[in-house]
């Protein structure tokens, strides 16, 4: 849990404090827990809401996710996309962080921590469409971040 959540924050006293509370609301809110899912992955999303609700206050803004207006785009046919071997998960992690916020988290909650659409909706209260259409969008926007780091970098 503390790894997830210092993906998030990138700041391990931050990440610890994240996921002491994390672990106090899920023992006060366990009457909550049903059991669909492992207790594990249901202290995750808690951890990840913690994580993000921290990014937010800490820039003092609020991205609303639901007033941003994007065409829809099919994700499904993006599926199979490759990056070159010699880009480092390093450079690859460094591109996604510098992603637009709107992009960034759908992307880490999909490519990094494996989620799908309707538990990233439910995550950050977007409609699937919406996580979709961030995820395809955030995708390119690394794919050309990664073209443009492969080539400065020379290969």
């Amino acid at each position: 849990m503390y790894v997830v959540a210092n993906r998030f924050v990138r700041d391990s006293m931050e990440a610890e404090d994240i996921v002491q509370e994390s672990f106090i609301k899920a023992f006060k809110r366990l009457d909550q827990f049903k059991g669909e899912v492992s207790f594990g992955a249901w202290l995750k999303r808690i951890v990840i809401n913690a994580s993000i609700d921290v990014l937010k206050a800490r820039k003092q803004r609020m991205v609303d996710l639901e007033d941003v207006h994007l065409k829809v785009v099919d994700a499904s046919t993006d599926d199979n996309w490759m990056v070159d071997d010699a880009i480092s998960i390093t450079k690859i992690k460094a591109a996604i962080e510098s992603l637009p916020e709107k992009y960034k988290y759908v992307v880490m909650l999909f490519l990094i921590e494996g989620y799908d659409h309707q538990e990233i909706s439910e995550i950050l209260k977007i409609s699937q469409v919406a996580s979709r259409t961030q995820l395809s969008r955030g995708k390119v926007k690394l794919k050309e971040l990664l073209k443009q780091e492969r080539h400065e970098s020379g290969h």
